[in-house]
């Protein structure tokens, strides 16, 4: 493509224009005599054998010449000049001819005339100066964009010297000039630049010398950037003007004193904590100390652009530093971990190196205030990287931050997580979707050149740890951690590059890891050259003092004076920790709730019913077109959904989809945002739900029905996800944090798929309170259910959930009026398996209701959408009605045989077979719909009224599977009586492939459960 471009140039410039033969690089030297005048041998050229005329310069010529011959007023005097001559036979170089002059031709010019093909006049002789010409220009040309694409390739990344950051020591062919034939007589030659590079600043053409020593200095150096396969050209542009014009890099004096203050505080809490608890596992930053100023830098400069809150995620390598010196978390807070001390409130608490914080303070820099939140995570790395994507989009989306102007996502990464875990990938991928995006996100890659003990070279087949990043386009920055000016030049770009654009960008901070893995493990068992090399070279503290020093920025004095006056600082947080008696973990909350538990009774649940004008309401909105819109098209059988669906508002009754749209209605009713996510949940993975009615002739134009119920509502944002489960539960996970009065929902396509999420509900969902004091009101909505569908269509493993609950089976709560409610509050999460659209509509609202959150973990049906007995009377949800956490047996007597209970879609089954077999006198069927914290007080009201009947547990799950080992030691414990089980037997598949098989196990399970 430059080719064609160059040559459209070129053949722009008038006839008489004086070109230098030098600035295109001609291999041929033109020779010229003393008094200046250039040799006629290098210039008579044989115009209609030139080869010039095969590109696309002789067809623009072409043209010129075409509309001559129609109007020679079309065309510019010049040219007319030029054919007039060259049409009554010139000769080649005479055709035009300018106006007299005294002065002599520059050094290495010659007349474009003689360039230029002639028409209708007789060839010139012969000559080959054009076409090297041409080739030299496109030579430089090409040998610009080599550095642009591959100058980071031999760019000096590594402070240690010892290895390429790409793992490739070789120099790539591109980036010799002799392999553009060049030879060093050509480097003082001149050369015309480009409009693709701004390494002239101001001037226009260089020699060869100097074009190869700015481009050396621009992507060779210190920072290699990796951005040309950018498919913006605006963009390109854009990283060109910041790294190419001569000192672009430099900084003034102040600005250095700064970093050099930074830097020491960075290097000096290090030094400090290592002093003072030599055998404690901290993760420190020794090797990587620029990451403090470095995330600094870009916090400051955002900060410039606008941005009021920075929301980050990161790994445990240098948190405490990130604390102490990014957030300003008071010294005294964070010393008092390394003690073993008092805990004064709730929670298991976590180690210190996996807390998060929440601080608000002036920058004092930019002397405006800013907001800091540094996530808490576990262990698994980057598993915290779309958590904090969903808290920032969350934090935007309640500010009104559209464009994400005034909150911004800050992601830590270490080198081997970065291009290891796949996270890493699902979470660049939600970058620019429009329901998942932050507007761009800063990633500073701590880049220790190690995993653990794992040496790169083994732990990744790309070139560069970060080249994940490609797959969205984002600018990718290299730059030696000990170089700290190309580190703050960097810095600079990125947050700017954030500001103007608003996409994803990465800086690869390439450092190195003093210690090992932590600071009680030993390097030199794995890595003993890397570690010699280590153990020699200097801190890039003492380098860039040096560098200062040198420069007469600081004197050595100076420099003294800024790492004792932090020592001192340090110290007298070490002296205050001391007379710290207690912890608290509330002080390390990363998403405070202001205002939300004040004033309330903690045990005080709103009611759930709402009226019954109110349901009309929604029921109608959501069964009908769009108002006032006739010309938008539906799909014909969506319109008999929609018919079908506003015969039962009017019938007064609901199915699980009517239920669930009332619901979210009501909540957004009464000013609750209701946000949807999902794989498919627009319609709804088993078409069901159709909160998305898309025009059938118009690309892209929808209507949403439960976005125009009132016109003072609350917003509503239901989202079909990338096919991605760790990824966007992690995130709505995040947005859950955020604000508790919300209802975010995440949905499984199949209930089976939430395991590839299990690191977000292990580590996060699951014990995210107990360990960071941190409640999620998040709920999970997983289709199950034992329908002949396969081993992956069946099971959402409720007994998973119910694993991880953290009520004891053998403590029975005291049967008090608000036992319940103590149960909610004091479970860590709460695992249900309705059977009805009513309870469904009930404990969703009960989740905005409670007066804390809870995750709910809830088993959805697949058959029951649209199972005729599978609906509920608006009598079941109007006011005065509440979710049911058991249903009991509707027609049972004292003198039933067998009581069973069961759970969730499986009653229907047991209830058909019961009648099927006339079985109703005999057998009562009771539902357990909330499975967790377990209804101990329903449980035993039910069994007691039958005290003859035998008690049988239910479940359509294999017996090693689903609610049975939970609800078995319960109500053992319980009733003090036998409990027998009914249901499929042990297996390691959760279901089975075969139709056949499915139906003969079905039919056993009702033989036991009747027997």
């Amino acid at each position: 493509m430059y080719t064609r471009l160059s040559l459209l140039r070129r053949s722009l410039i008038p006839p008489a224009t004086l070109v230098r033969t030098g600035a295109v690089g001609s291999r041929h030297k033109s020779t010229t005599s003393s008094t200046g005048t250039t040799n006629p041998r290098s210039l008579s050229t044989a115009v209609a054998a030139e080869s010039f005329l095969n590109g696309s310069t002789s067809n623009y010529v072409e043209d010129m010449y075409n509309s001559w011959l129609q109007d020679p007023k079309s065309v510019h005097v010049s040219w007319d000049t030029f054919f007039r001559n060259s049409s009554a036979g010139s000769a080649p170089g005479t055709a035009y001819t300018p106006p007299p002059s005294l002065a002599m031709p520059p050094p290495n010019t010659v007349a474009v005339s003689s360039l230029v093909p002639m028409f209708g006049g007789a060839p010139a002789s012969s000559g080959a100066i054009n076409e090297q010409i041409i080739d030299d220009h496109l030579a430089v040309q090409a040998i610009i964009r080599s550095y642009q694409i591959r100058g980071h390739n031999i760019a000096d990344l590594d402070p240690l010297g010892i290895q390429s950051a790409d793992l490739d020591d070789s120099t790539p062919m591109e980036l010799i000039y002799k392999s553009y034939s060049f030879e060093e007589k050509d480097m003082d030659r001149v050369f015309k630049l480009p409009a693709t590079t701004f390494i002239g600043g101001k001037e226009k053409r260089l020699p060869l010398r100097e074009i190869l020593s700015r481009l050396e200095e621009a992507y060779c150096g210190s920072i290699g950037c990796e951005f040309m396969f950018i498919n913006s050209l605006e963009q390109c542009n854009w990283i060109r003007q910041r790294l190419e014009p001569p000192k672009v890099k430099q900084f003034d004096l102040e600005t250095k004193r700064l970093i050099l203050a930074r830097l020491s505080r960075s290097a000096g809490l290090e030094s400090f904590l290592a002093r003072k608890w030599s055998s404690e596992k901290r993760f420190g930053l020794e090797g990587c100390e620029m990451l403090i100023p470095a995330m600094k830098q870009v916090i400051d400069k955002s900060t410039e652009f606008g941005v009021e809150s920075v929301i980050m995620g990161m790994p445990h390598r240098g948190r405490l530093n990130v604390l102490a010196n990014v957030c300003r978390k008071p010294l005294e807070q964070i010393f008092s971990q390394f003690a073993a001390l008092e805990v004064t409130d709730d929670g298991s608490g976590d180690v210190k190196y996996h807390l998060g914080t929440y601080i608000e303070r002036l920058n004092r820099v930019t002397n405006k205030n800013i907001r800091l939140a540094v996530v808490a995570n576990p262990s698994h790395l980057e598993a915290v990287d779309p958590v904090v994507q969903g808290k920032t989009r969350a934090e935007q989306f309640y500010r009104g931050d559209n464009e994400g102007k005034k909150v911004m996502s800050l992601l830590l990464h270490g080198d081997a997580a970065f291009c290891g875990q796949g996270i890493v990938f699902e979470t660049f991928h939600l970058s620019d979707l429009p329901d998942y995006t932050t507007h761009g996100t800063v990633h500073i890659v701590a880049n220790n050149q190690i995993g653990f003990t794992t040496d790169p070279r083994h732990s990744r087949s790309s070139p560069y740890c970060t080249d994940v990043a490609r797959v969205v386009n984002a600018p990718i920055f290299h730059v030696n951690g000990d170089d700290a000016e190309a580190v703050m030049h960097v810095c600079n770009i990125a947050a700017e590059w954030r500001a103007t654009f608003h996409k994803d960008v990465v800086i690869d901070l390439v450092g190195y890891r003093r210690n090992g893995h932590n600071e009680i493990d030993e390097p030199m068992f794995t890595q003993p050259l890397m570690y010699r090399k280590i153990r020699t070279t200097k801190p890039v503290l003492d380098k860039y003092a040096d560098k200062l020093i040198s420069e007469g920025v600081v004197t050595e004095e100076e420099y003294k004076q800024v790492k004792d006056k932090y020592e001192r600082i340090c110290e007298e947080a070490y002296v205050a920790a001391k007379q710290v008696t207690t912890i608290k973990y509330k002080d390390w909350l990363d998403s405070p709730w202001s205002g939300f538990f004040e004033g309330k009774d903690p045990m005080l649940v709103s009611p759930t019913g709402v009226h019954t004008e109110t349901l009309h309401h929604i029921g109608k909105r959501v069964s009908a077109p769009p108002p006032n819109a006739a010309e938008f098209v539906i799909h014909k059988g969506l319109e008999r959904i929609l018919k079908s669906r506003l015969e039962m508002v009017e019938n007064r009754v609901v199915d699980w989809a009517l239920g669930e749209a009332m619901a979210f209605g009501s909540l957004l009713k009464e000013g609750i945002h209701v946000r949807l996510s999902g794989q498919d949940v627009e319609r709804g993975t088993f078409s069901h739900r159709h909160h998305v009615l898309h025009h059938q002739n118009v690309d892209k134009a929808t209507y949403r029905p439960l976005c125009n119920l009132y016109p003072d509502q609350a917003p509503y944002t239901v989202s079909n996800s990338s096919l991605s489960e760790f990824g966007v539960l992690g995130f709505e996970l995040g947005y859950s944090m955020t604000n508790p009065n919300a209802l975010v929902c995440w949905e499984a396509q199949f209930g089976d798929f939430f395991n590839t999420a299990q690191c977000i509900i292990d580590q996060f969902i699951s014990s995210g309170q107990a360990k960071w004091i941190r409640q999620s009101g998040l709920v999970l909505l997983l289709p199950h259910g034992m329908e002949g569908m396969g081993p992956e269509h069946s099971s959402a493993r409720l007994e998973r959930f119910l694993q991880m609950c953290s009520d004891d089976p053998d403590t029975i709560p005291s049967p008090e009026s608000d036992t319940p409610v103590k149960q909610l509050h004091d479970i860590n999460w709460i695992v249900a398996n309705c059977s009805t659209p009513a309870n469904y509509f009930h404990i969703l609202r009960r989740q905005i209701a409670l007066p804390f959150r809870k995750p709910l973990i809830l088993m959805t049906p697949k058959s029951l959408l649209r199972h005729p007995e599978a609906k509920s009377s608006f009598d079941d949800m109007i006011q005065g009605t509440e979710f049911k956490r058991v249903i009991p047996e509707e027609n049972g007597n004292s003198n039933m045989r067998k009581l069973i209970f069961c759970s969730g879609k499986v009653y229907y089954d047991i209830k058909k077979a019961r009648g099927e077999r006339d079985l109703g006198e005999q057998v009562g069927i009771a539902r357990v719909e909330q499975i967790s914290p377990f209804p101990y007080d329903l449980v035993k009201a039910e069994a007691e009224k039958y005290p003859n009947a035998e008690i049988c547990w239910v479940q359509e799950e294999h017996k090693n599977s689903g609610a049975w080992t939970y609800v078995h030691p319960r109500m053992s414990n319980l009733l003090h009586r036998e409990i027998k089980y009914a249901g499929r037997p042990t297996a390691a598949s959760t279901a089975t492939g075969s139709k056949h098989l499915h139906l003969k196990e079905q039919n056993q399970l009702f033989q036991d459960a009747f027997a």
